[in-house]
């Protein structure tokens, strides 16, 4: 599949009390035609920055935007003002005119258009529909909730049949179940229409939920990025493990041995480990049949798997006991399964 974004290092200066600081250093982005990509960071990690250079309403200071094979640097304002119209946007706050009409609000980009009004009305209604609120075209955004708001703005976004969409923190203003049903939402679009989306998010779970690949920010610098199970299965950077780590029940474990929690109190032998899973063919039931194979005893303490990208992802952590050569033998099992083995404490 080809590459519909290109941006190559991309840097972005700006001057502050006098001194000159990068907003974005460095940073080579490829995205692929029809895919859901996302890039995570903190509060001023340089992300919005970034993706505001694709459609230039941030030009970098130095570096190469090259959207659907062109140039976008070398383009006239007429020429850049065009391609820009196949590059929607959403926005935290929503950015509709209080003023107007749902129908007004995703009409309005189709003003100065070619499009007779009654073709403009068939393209509003086909677009409410869309995103499934066809029922508000004569509510005013006051009328409406956050998740509703959202969706008059992807719709609004959707006007001029774009190839790409690009979403600011679309979620971060919505409760967790709107943020699930716009995120449903997205990726319908993205399979429906065949829409490429770039998702710009502090929320792991947004990018956990929908996205394929992920670029994680930090201090204006594409720190680590690759496909979104890789990066959570195995981590390179300590700000993606932080990021996992706020998502992930797994990491209480290390709460509980630092309170001297009973819970992690060992008997003469026994080892508190903790499984990760690695490798997206992580099938078999491993915890029962190295126990039967291995004749040990796991004593689970928690669990979490979910699925991202329709793999098993998460671990187990438990107790194990047993003779000690059949407990080193039963862990370079599953260390052979390309499973993450982590011994977190022991008792002689």
């Amino acid at each position: 599949m080809e590459n519909i974004i290109e941006l190559k290092n991309i840097y972005k200066t700006f001057q502050q009390n006098g001194k000159t600081f990068n907003a974005v250093e460095d940073a080579t982005v490829s995205i692929r035609q029809g895919e859901i990509y996302g890039i995570i960071g903190f509060s001023g990690a340089g992300k919005s920055t970034l993706v505001r250079t694709i459609n230039l309403l941030g030009r970098p200071t130095a570096g190469t935007v090259t959207v659907k094979g062109k140039d976008f640097l070398a383009l006239s304002a007429k020429e850049l003002r065009e391609e820009r119209k196949k590059i929607g946007m959403i926005f935290q706050h929503f950015n509709l005119m209080p003023s107007r009409t749902v129908f007004d609000n995703v009409a309005f980009p189709l003003k100065g258009s070619e499009l007779s009004k009654a073709q403009i009305s068939e393209k509003v209604h086909e677009l409410l529909d869309l995103v499934e609120i066809g029922d508000k075209e004569k509510n005013y955004p006051s009328q409406l909730s956050g998740g509703q708001k959202q969706r008059v703005a992807i719709a609004r976004a959707l006007a001029n049949d774009p190839d790409i969409l690009l979403c600011d923190e679309a979620t971060s203003a919505l409760d967790p179940t709107t943020t699930k049903a716009i995120l449903s939402l997205l990726k319908k679009l993205n399979k429906q229409l065949g829409l490429t989306i770039v998702i710009i998010t502090h929320q792991m779970e947004v990018i956990k939920s929908i996205c394929d690949h992920v670029a994680v920010m930090e201090h204006g610098k594409i720190v680590e990025q690759g496909e979104v199970f890789s990066i959570f299965a195995n981590p390179q950077d300590e700000v993606t493990r932080r990021f996992i780590r706020s998502t992930s029940s797994l990491t209480k474990i290390e709460d509980l041995i630092k309170e001297d929690s009973p819970v992690v109190h060992l008997e003469k032998g026994e080892r508190l480990v903790r499984f990760t899973y690695i490798q997206k063919n992580v099938s078999e039931p491993l915890i029962s049949a190295t126990s039967r194979i291995y004749d040990i005893t796991m004593n689970i303490i928690f669990a979490e798997i979910e699925i991202v990208q329709d793999a098993p992802i998460g671990g187990t952590v438990a107790i194990i006991s047993g003779q000690t050569e059949a407990i080193d033998r039963a862990l370079e099992h599953i260390r052979g399964e390309n499973v993450g083995v982590e011994v977190l404490k022991e008792a002689n």
